[in-house]
């Protein structure tokens, strides 16, 4: 596990941000993600339903434009790259591997309520650095409280 920085938290913070512009609905999470480079420069962000009420946050961020060199980039999400889903074919945790992007930050795993995600260990395995920095959890949970309210806390 990677450290964490004070640019660390502002990313994921600016990440979970992010994420309130993504319209609540009871069929998914909103998730803000943001692609910054090894400069500290802001590559991309996206959130969950953008532009079409199927994509994801690390997709909206990730297929928005062509990013180079995303070998020393960092992508902050909120909340937990997917390894199953059932909208489409390829999870976001499949195009993170893909792009070639070494470092994830994260502040919340999946809840077990979609699907039985497994993104921080599946990136783990493939190389990629993953830091959770579960403090700023708790932002992401009232955010999404439109899906999480009435389950139990199981990770």
């Amino acid at each position: 596990m990677t450290s964490t920085t004070q640019d660390d938290r502002r990313w994921l913070t600016a990440a979970i941000e992010l994420s309130r512009r993504s319209a609540p609905a009871r069929t998914h999470y909103a998730v803000g993600a943001i692609v910054v480079g090894p400069d500290g420069t802001q590559l991309a962000a996206g959130y969950t339903g953008e532009t079409d009420p199927h994509l994801h946050a690390e997709e909206a961020a990730l297929m928005t434009q062509p990013l180079p060199g995303l070998s020393r980039a960092t992508l902050y999400s909120s909340l937990e790259p997917c390894t199953t889903r059932k909208s489409r074919p390829g999870t976001c945790t499949d195009l993170i591997l893909a792009t070639g992007i070494r470092r994830v930050v994260i502040a919340l795993r999946e809840p077990l309520i979609f699907a039985d995600c497994r993104g921080v260990e599946t990136l783990r395995a493939a190389g990629v650095a993953v830091t959770e920095i579960g403090d700023l959890g708790e932002l992401v949970r009232q955010i999404n409280a439109h899906v999480l309210d009435g389950y139990p806390r199981v990770r």
